[in-house]
């Protein structure tokens, strides 16, 4: 069973609520927990698509990602 957008909208918003109660010392450390995160994921997601690739292929097309995600963003 699919949760209920309205489910959905009330778990985003305690979210955002705990975010915005975090000390910004915390905050800040949680952006870096967050960018790991999502790299982990990519890296993941690179695997999937590149199965034969080694680790060190696999870092350099996560670097190639990222730089094709900061341009694309204006940020390069």
């Amino acid at each position: 069973m699919e949760p209920t957008q309205e489910l959905l909208d009330a778990i985003y918003r305690d979210r955002v609520l705990r975010a915005r109660q975090l000390p910004p010392g915390n905050k800040l450390l949680a952006g870096g927990e967050l960018f790991e995160q999502v790299c982990d994921r990519m890296r993941a997601g690179l695997r999937d698509e590149n199965p034969g690739a080694d680790e060190k292929t696999i870092e350099e097309l996560l670097r190639r990602r990222l730089r094709l995600l900061r341009r694309l963003r204006g940020e390069e």
